[in-house]
């Protein structure tokens, strides 16, 4: 009989300063956490989780079928590989417990308090340290790390008589596992990666689905596979032919950037096979038509998916190609005025990605917030730190999203961009540094010129990659070895710096 070993406990409370605060506790803030106590750039590192407990994005949502589409030996950290993947794609549960065990494993957890929102977090230039509010109190921070992600907050359409609707109503990204679909006329609105995944689960139990599509996307055959037994313990015996299986995976993907990005007269082949499975799984060529997309393949996510369409031919299936305009207390009007009676409406209408809401809450050294200084579009200096906002470091980022590749990839890259950043503070006795407006704008202006060929910008789709302006603030243009590069250290010489008041030293009771 095996014991089970005990699991961590957490912070009990939120001290009164810290060296390094993170806020988040999903892949980004694991990754900046363990890099920074790995390298001991500092030892005094507390996480806080509005949440009670670690996994962000993949600990939220939970609704039927979902499942990650990058594949699990390039979707997990590079300093924790698992060998335990039941699939080449895993679902939600497994990312969770993944995350959880990570974090357990790691020693992430004994520095975390959960449930503990943050509210302000506000720069004093006096002191050098960051003055944060949060759900649980006060504490002062000198470094401070936002890992909060992008896709942490739903998107609802604002659309007239969404609040009289009668029905059951809700977001796919905080499911509502009290609804029993049984015999339900059920409407989805939406068909990003969510609602492909959770759709083909709604149609069997459900008496009727309506699904409202405002733009078609590009579907690709998903090619998932179990991991067997035999493969399992090859890994587990022998670790280096999971690094190899990964280094594959990694390459492979790489090399849909050359489409992507570089070479877009060769996106026709990609095209050719999201056309292929269209025709094989949608014989009626007026549902066919519908879902054609009239923009470039690879503008949009591709999505992947083998049920998808099998889904929507169905014929208690109906998609409707209008969109939504309207809600009433019983139903839903398409865009061309017809109302379409549900019992449940189900969103599957994405995140606010472009204007994250930790933006509102951060005050920088002139006092306006985050959101008001990019005032619509965000940008930063590698992805990570931004003019007017000292000590502060953004995970995941503006312009660090990917079209290709795993963004764990991206995000251990710019954990070790943060940990150059305070090793450097602590090596030269710096209290802050700021980077310079014109390093930041100079690097921008490089972004978007890399993107302005790349088929996120010249594909003709209007994607949720573009913020208020029309600036695409959310992709990466490039290989992501060339961010790994870029942001190995952290050039000092492209900030202002501040010496005087000496870092904070540990607190007594230092986690082991």
């Amino acid at each position: 009989m095996s014991i089970r070993p005990t699991r961590p406990a957490p912070l009990a409370a939120l001290p009164a300063q810290v060296h390094t605060l993170i806020v988040g506790t999903g892949f980004a803030g694991l990754a900046a956490a363990h890099k920074i106590l790995t390298e001991k750039s500092s030892s005094d590192v507390v996480l806080i989780e509005r949440a009670a407990d670690v996994g962000g994005t993949w600990r939220d949502n939970t609704y039927p079928g979902a499942a990650c589409d990058v594949p699990s030996n390039l979707y997990s950290f590079s300093f924790a590989p698992s060998p335990a993947w039941t699939h080449n794609y895993a679902r939600q549960p497994e990312i969770f417990d993944y995350l959880k065990s990570v974090a357990d494993s790691h020693g992430m957890r004994e520095r975390t308090v959960f449930d503990c929102e943050l509210l302000s977090a506000r720069w004093d230039s006096k002191t050098s340290r960051w003055n944060v509010e949060t759900s649980q109190g006060t504490t002062s921070a000198q470094v401070l790390v936002a890992a909060t992600g992008t896709l942490s907050n739903p998107s609802f359409p604002d659309v007239p008589g969404i609040g009289d609707f009668t029905g059951t109503m809700f977001h796919s990204a905080t499911w509502d596992h009290g609804f029993d679909p049984a015999g339900k006329r059920i409407a989805v609105v939406g068909t990003g990666a969510s609602a492909i995944q959770f759709v083909p689960e709604l149609a069997d139990p459900a008496e009727h689905l309506t699904v409202f599509q405002r733009t078609p996307a590009w579907i690709i055959p998903r090619l998932e596979r179990p991991i067997g037994a035999l493969e399992r313990r090859l890994y587990k015996v022998l670790p280096p032919t999971q690094k190899i299986a990964r280094g594959a995976l990694y390459a492979y993907r790489e090399g849909y950037v050359v489409a992507l990005a570089k070479f877009t007269f060769l996106l026709p082949l990609f095209k050719l096979v999201a056309q292929g499975q269209l025709r094989k799984q949608v014989a009626d060529p007026v549902l066919r038509k519908k879902l054609t997309p009239g923009f470039t393949i690879g503008c949009k996510r591709m999505l992947l998916s083998n049920t998808w369409l099998r889904t929507l031919s169905r014929p208690d299936v109906d998609l409707v190609d209008t969109g939504m305009s309207a809600m009433t207390a019983d139903g839903v009007v398409d865009g061309n005025g017809v109302e379409h009676k549900v019992d449940a409406v189900v969103f599957g209408t994405g995140f606010t990605a472009t204007e994250p809401p930790v933006a509102q809450v951060l005050h920088g050294a002139d006092g306006r917030s985050l959101a008001e200084s990019w005032n619509g579009s965000p940008s930063a200096y590698r992805g990570t730190s931004v003019n007017g906002f000292p000590n502060l470091f953004l995970m995941y980022g503006p312009n660090t999203n990917l079209g290709h590749s795993s963004i764990v990839y991206m995000l251990e890259s710019q954990a070790n961009y943060i940990n150059s950043a305070i090793a450097q503070m602590s090596d030269r006795k710096l209290s802050s540094i700021d980077v310079t407006r014109r390093a930041q704008e100079a690097y921008n202006d490089d972004i978007d010129e890399q993107l302005t060929d790349t088929v996120w910008n010249a594909g003709g789709c209007s994607s949720w990659y573009f913020d208020r302006k029309g600036r695409n603030s959310v992709m990466w243009p490039t290989f992501t070895w060339e961010f790994r590069k870029l942001l190995r250290t952290t050039d000092l010489g492209d900030f202002e710096l501040r010496r005087g008041a000496p870092v904070a030293q540990p607190r007594e009771s230092e986690p082991a």
